[in-house]
């Protein structure tokens, strides 16, 4: 048995603890899912932590309305699957609202507008506690975050207002108002991902595979052209390429890799030998050096 999947044991122990300690400490648990690998791989643990039974809390999806086709015909069939609850708030209802500005131009996503929507969908559910799928090898902000982060009544993340976690205390207490956001994955890689859903041969969309796919270039980055939503300059050529997408944000700042990996062990063996991180490919990252901290502390994750 190789080294990462005794690895990987470790790890789904230590998540399914911190999921157990979630629903015994809070009163109303959320699990925030995009259909994306990291938030498969949680409902699989929220599956393990309470079998037989039904995972106790709902998933939701903070749908930018942008999302890859794929991605929501996966996540459909697989809530209707597993018969969970799922919760859908759309970010365009909060654009018609004139909440947020929809974004216009060559760099234009609604990745960025997520936020809001979340935090009113939290407040309309009175949800204390959201399970998200951070990894610390994401991005530099999420690798110093703490398991249960506490957000306040802004859903705002401060520094100050986090607390120790020594070995495996987890301490959920929080005032009136606050939230807390939490990542049982936190401790794992993007390989450790991958060596789990391949351990435990868990579907994932399509997506994640390469496949024969109209693109084009821009910045050095590979770019779909199967839809309206990714911008695209008249001179930038389309050409079919073979492509698969490490990660599955909105179509808008999501690129995809060249790519002949065709099923599990194959992305695994070239996850192995890559050096260039899956955000890489996401260009909502890219806008500033704290692009991702500045999100963090308005309450995106």
């Amino acid at each position: 048995m190789s080294t990462n999947i005794l690895q990987v044991g470790a790890l789904e122990s230590e998540a399914i603890y911190i999921i157990r300690e979630v629903v015994a400490q809070f009163e109303k648990p959320v699990l925030l899912f995009s259909g994306g690998k990291d938030s498969i791989t949680l409902v699989r643990l929220a599956q393990k932590a309470f079998y037989p039974a039904k995972i106790p809390f709902p998933l939701m999806h903070i749908d930018t309305g942008h999302n890859f086709p794929e991605t929501i015909e996966f996540r459909d069939r697989l809530v209707k699957e597993l018969g969970v609850e799922l919760i859908v708030r759309n970010v365009q209802d909060n654009i018609d609202a004139g909440k947020v500005k929809e974004e216009t131009g060559k760099y234009a996503s609604r990745n960025m507008l997520q936020t809001e929507t979340l935090l009113d969908a939290i407040e309309e559910f009175g949800f204390d506690a959201c399970i998200g799928g951070a990894r610390r090898d994401e991005e530099k902000a999420r690798a110093k975050e703490r398991i249960f982060s506490v957000r306040d009544d802004f859903g705002q993340w401060d520094e100050k207002n986090q607390r120790p976690e020594l070995f495996d205390m987890l301490n959920g207490r929080i005032d009136l108002g606050q939230n807390v956001r939490v990542f049982p994955i936190s401790n794992w890689t993007e390989l450790d991902v991958w060596s789990y859903i391949q351990k435990e041969e868990i579907e994932i969309p399509s997506i994640y595979f390469a496949h024969k796919r109209e693109t084009f270039i821009r910045d050095g980055l590979i770019w779909s052209a199967n839809d309206e939503v990714v911008y695209r300059e008249e001179d930038e050529e389309v050409a079919e390429r073979m492509v698969r997408f490490r990660t599955v944000g909105d179509m808008s700042c999501t690129a995809a890799v060249l790519s002949t990996a065709t099923e599990i062990n194959t992305i695994v063996a070239e996850i192995r030998t890559s050096t260039i991180s899956e955000r890489g490919a996401r260009i909502d990252d890219k806008r500033s050096e704290a692009a991702m901290e500045k999100r963090k502390q308005q309450g995106y994750f």
